[in-house]
């Protein structure tokens, strides 16, 4: 596949395997700041555009040589449904538990040089409840429903009424959330300097700082599959119902 520099970025996060990490590794924003080219993503970050093609085509090579892809565009809601939970639901929550020990235990030693992070800890542990509460309500609410609905398409049978109306009503819930969180994520890089530990930073500090941008990573895979994918499909399928 040649990738064209002026495609949205938020289209080769799509559409290109291991795109998403790409970019975030650049920090090449492609949920809020999707809509731009690449070519112009870059020019604006002052990034060299053909440093970010040549890792965007070491990608897709590496993304060809695993196991079969699945294709979420295509897949059934229900197999996508089932993906978010037994992966970036899973790994939130086992990771929010391992960052809550490093935080205290990296807080209790260098907190007093090092005042941001208190901060950090407050931020993360704010983010950590409204996560917990958002990927509830998913997996409680909205979830069952869009897989009810899809079933219900199938089977060729009416959709039965939710206590929220339309899908459309939990959607913009879910993605006002997601904003939220992902202005937590950019408060935590910018207190930490972008993860980048300080010099007298022990090995437990710069794990806590590792884990945090690969925390973000995931969180922004995760957000990127329901805003993109989950939600506007779960939402055409329901309109072409009623």
């Amino acid at each position: 596949m040649t990738i064209v520099a002026d495609r949205t970025i938020r289209d080769l996060a799509q559409e290109l395997p291991g795109a998403a990490r790409v970019l975030e590794q650049f920090g090449l924003d492609y949920c809020c700041g999707g809509d731009r080219g690449l070519e112009e993503a870059c020019r604006t970050a002052k990034i060299s555009l053909d440093h970010v093609l040549d890792a965007l085509d070491a990608a897709e090579y590496n993304a060809c040589l695993m196991a079969a892809l699945r294709d979420w565009e295509n897949e059934p809601l229900g197999e996508l449904v089932g993906h978010i939970r037994s992966t970036h639901h899973k790994y939130t929550r086992e990771e929010v538990a391992r960052l809550n020990t490093l935080f205290a235990k990296v807080h209790s030693v260098h907190g007093e040089k090092h005042p941001e992070l208190h901060s950090m800890q407050v931020v993360f542990h704010g983010l950590a409840q409204e996560l917990g509460l958002h990927m509830m309500k998913e997996e409680k609410i909205l979830f069952p429903y869009i897989v009810h609905v899809e079933e219900a398409v199938v089977q060729k049978e009416p959709i039965l009424p939710s206590p929220f109306g339309s899908v459309q009503n939990p959607v913009a819930m879910m993605e006002h959330e997601h904003e939220d969180a992902l202005e937590a994520l950019r408060v935590l890089r910018q207190l930490s300097g972008n993860f980048t530990a300080p010099a007298d930073a022990c090995v437990s500090y710069r794990t806590l700082y590792q884990a945090l941008g690969e925390f973000e990573a995931d969180l922004r895979e995760h957000i990127h599959l329901e805003n993109d994918i989950l939600f506007p499909r779960a939402i055409a399928m329901e309109g072409a119902r009623r």
